[in-house]
C-alpha cells in the first residue's frame, strides 16, 4: 500500500492488533462496533486473525482473560455500545483485581450524537474508570496506531491490567492517509520506569534471612504474572525456605515439594496457616496481604518481620508495613538478589539454620493433612479433585467460584499459568468461558474446567461457542444442588437459614442439555466407578461435561472464619487442634 492511499479507523485498528501480536479475538457484534467487524471480515479472509464469536459479551472477556493468563499474552475481546459494553463490566473488574493484561475494544455512537442520549449509548469511558488501569475514547482515527501500541504497552508493563479502548462508529468508518498509520514506538512521559537500585537493600535483605530461624516466602499472583517460578524455587532451595501460595499464586511450586506449604489463608492448608503464624520472617512476593489471606490483619505473621517485594509501589504498606519494601518485577529482584548473594563475603551457607523449622512444619503435614472422605459410598468433591490431578498433571484448569473453587485449590497440583481462576473478585461464570480462552491459546492441550452446578448455569450459554468450534474443554460440574459455599455461610454464621440457596428446583438436566449442544454427557454419582468414568472422560477426544452427584451438605474446611486470626481455624477432624501447636 502506497503512502498516498487511504484507509479508515478500522483499517487502522486491525492493522495495529495484528502488529501488535494479536491473532485471536473474543467478541460479540453489534451496531455501533460494525464498521470494525466489517474491516475484520476482510482481515479473517487472509488468515491474518481470528474472531471467536461468543454467546455474551461476558464470556467474551472472560475468554479473553483465561487466554492472556495461560499464554502470558494480553486478551484482547470486542463489543458493541450501550448493553454490550456495560456487559463487559464484571469481566472488566475481574482482570483488574486479578492484574490480568487486557486491551478491550468497544464500539460507541458517533461522535455527534455523543452526550445526546443516543439508541445504545452509555459512557463506558465513565462506567469502567475504576476498574481500568487505563482507558481511551478514540476521537480522531489519525490516532488510532498510537492508541492501540500505547493501551498494549500499559496493559502488560508494570502490574498488568485492563485497558479500554471506546471508538466511536464514525471513527471506524473515516478514511485517514496512510502515512498516519505505521506508529509503533511508545512513549508515555507519565509512565514512570520501575527502579532499578535494587542492590542497596540486598545487605540487610541477606541479613534478616540468616537471622532467621523460622522464614516462610509467601508468594502471590504477581510472581506467576513475572515468570518467576523457577528463580523463586531456587531461592527456596538455597535457604531452605518453605513456601505458601495465595489463590493467585497456585502454580509456583509442585505442591509435592517438600517446601510447599500448598495455600494459605481461609480456606488453606492447616500447616500453612499454622506457619504464617509461627513465622520469625516473612518474605512477600508479588503479593497483596489480601484479606481471605490475612484474616484478622493485626494478627497476621504477628511475630515477623516483612520483606515485602512488588511490581505495585502501591501495595507496599497499604496493609502491612514492611521491614524491607522493593519495588520491581519479582523475578528481576530475586534473580539479582541471588547473584548478589553469591558474590558476597557475608553469605555463609548454614543447612541447619531452618531444619527445626522445617521438620516442625513436617509434623503438621502429618498432623493435620488436608481430608478426603473415603467412608462411605458418596462421592466426595476432594476425591474427584485429587483423583483427575493424578490423572491429568500437565492438565490447564479453570475453575468457577465457591466450594468447588476451593476444593480444586487445595487438591489439584498444577503448573504455572496453568491455574486460572477469579480470585480478587470471586466471579462465579467465569470458569466456564476461561476455558475457552486457555483451549483456543493451547489446541493440543487437555483444558479442564472445575464447576459447581450453580456458577455453571451463570454462563452456560458458551456451550455454544464450545460447540460452534468444536474445542475439547472437559467441563466437571461439582453438583451439590446448592450454592454450595453460600449454603455452608447460612449454616455456619446464618443459624441455618438457608434463604433462597438451594438450586436443585429449575436446574437443567445437564446430559439433556450437553446432548443439545453435540457435547458428550456423563454422570458420576458413585465412588466405585470413579476411575472407569473419569478415564472415559478425559479420553474423549472433543468436548464433554462430567455431571459429578457429590454429597449435598459436605463443608469446604479448613476454615478461618471472618475476625479470626489464620491459627484459629474451624472444622477440622478431631486430630486437629484450633490453637497454635
Amino acid at each position: 500500500m502506497s503512502s498516498n492511499s487511504f484507509i479508515s479507523g478500522a483499517f487502522s485498528l486491525i492493522n495495529s492488533l495484528v502488529r501488535n501480536g494479536v491473532y485471536h479475538i473474543f467478541g460479540y457484534p453489534g451496531g455501533a462496533i460494525l464498521p470494525i467487524y466489517d474491516e475484520l471480515f476482510r482481515w479473517e479472509q487472509r488468515d491474518l486473525v481470528k474472531h471467536i464469536l461468543c454467546r455474551h459479551e461476558q464470556g467474551a472477556i472472560h475468554a479473553a482473560d483465561g487466554y492472556s493468563r495461560s499464554s502470558g499474552k494480553v486478551g484482547v475481546c470486542f463489543a458493541t455500545s450501550g448493553p454490550g459494553a456495560t456487559n463487559l463490566v464484571t469481566g472488566i473488574a475481574t482482570s483488574q483485581m486479578d492484574s490480568v493484561p487486557l486491551v478491550i475494544i468497544t464500539g460507541q455512537v458517533a461522535r455527534p450524537f455523543i452526550g445526546t442520549d443516543a439508541f445504545q449509548e452509555v459512557d463506558i469511558f465513565g462506567i469502567t474508570l475504576p476498574i481500568v488501569k487505563h482507558s481511551y475514547v478514540v476521537r480522531d482515527p489519525r490516532d488510532m496506531s498510537r492508541i492501540v501500541s500505547e493501551a498494549f504497552y500499559i496493559a502488560k508493563n508494570g502490574r498488568p491490567g485492563p485497558v479500554l479502548i471506546d471508538i466511536p462508529k464514525d471513527v471506524g468508518l473515516e478514511k485517514i492517509s496512510y502515512s498516519f498509520l505505521p506508529r509503533f514506538y511508545v512513549t508515555l512521559p507519565g509512565c514512570k520506569p520501575l527502579g532499578s537500585n535494587h542492590i542497596k537493600h540486598f545487605d540487610r535483605f541477606l541479613g534478616l534471612i540468616q537471622e532467621s530461624n523460622q522464614p516462610l516466602l509467601y508468594v502471590g499472583g504477581g510472581a506467576i504474572s513475572s515468570n518467576a517460578s523457577d528463580i523463586i524455587i531456587r531461592m527456596a532451595e538455597k535457604f531452605q525456605i518453605p513456601m505458601t501460595t495465595t489463590l493467585m499464586g497456585k502454580g509456583i511450586i509442585q505442591e509435592s515439594h517438600s517446601l510447599s506449604l500448598g495455600m494459605l489463608g481461609m480456606h488453606g492448608t492447616a500447616y500453612a496457616n499454622f506457619a504464617v503464624s509461627e513465622c520469625d520472617l516473612l518474605i512477600a512476593l508479588g503479593a497483596r496481604f489480601d484479606d481471605r489471606v490475612t484474616g484478622k490483619l493485626d494478627e497476621f505473621a504477628c511475630n515477623a518481620q516483612v520483606i515485602h517485594i512488588d511490581v505495585d509501589a502501591a501495595e507496599l504498606g497499604k496493609n502491612r508495613i514492611p521491614q524491607i519494601a522493593i519495588v520491581g518485577d519479582v523475578k528481576d529482584v530475586i534473580n539479582e538478589f541471588l547473584s548478589y548473594v553469591d558474590k558476597s563475603d557475608k553469605y555463609y551457607h548454614d543447612s541447619d539454620r531452618t531444619t527445626a523449622w522445617c521438620q516442625r512444619i513436617c509434623y503438621w503435614k502429618q498432623q493435620y493433612p488436608l481430608l478426603i472422605p473415603k467412608n462411605t459410598s458418596s462421592l466426595s468433591a476432594q476425591e474427584i479433585l485429587k483423583s483427575i490431578s493424578i490423572l491429568r498433571p500437565n492438565a490447564y484448569y479453570t475453575t468457577d467460584v465457591g466450594q468447588h473453587q476451593m476444593w480444586a485449590a487445595q487438591f489439584l497440583d498444577v503448573l504455572p499459568r496453568h491455574w486460572m481462576s477469579s480470585s480478587g473478585l470471586g466471579t462465579m461464570g467465569y470458569g466456564l468461558p476461561a476455558a475457552i480462552g486457555v483451549q483456543l491459546a493451547f489446541l493440543s492441550q487437555e483444558v479442564i474446567c472445575i464447576s459447581g452446578d450453580a456458577s455453571f448455569q451463570m454462563n452456560l450459554q458458551e456451550l455454544g461457542t464450545i460447540s460452534q468450534y468444536n474445542l475439547p474443554v472437559k467441563i466437571i460440574i461439582i453438583n451439590n444442588k446448592w450454592q454450595g459455599m453460600v449454603r455452608q455461610w447460612q449454616q455456619s454464621f446464618y443459624g441455618e437459614r438457608y434463604s433462597h440457596s438451594n438450586m436443585e428446583k429449575g436446574s437443567p438436566d445437564l446430559l439433556k442439555l450437553a446432548d443439545s449442544f453435540n457435547i458428550l454427557g456423563l454422570e458420576l454419582d458413585s465412588r466405585y466407578n470413579l476411575d472407569k468414568i473419569l478415564n472415559t472422560f478425559c479420553s474423549h477426544k472433543g468436548p464433554a461435561i462430567l455431571n459429578c452427584k457429590v454429597k449435598e451438605h459436605e463443608n469446604c474446611y479448613p476454615m478461618v472464619a471472618p475476625g479470626k486470626s489464620n491459627s484459629q481455624m474451624i472444622g477440622l477432624n478431631k486430630a486437629y487442634v484450633t490453637s497454635k501447636t
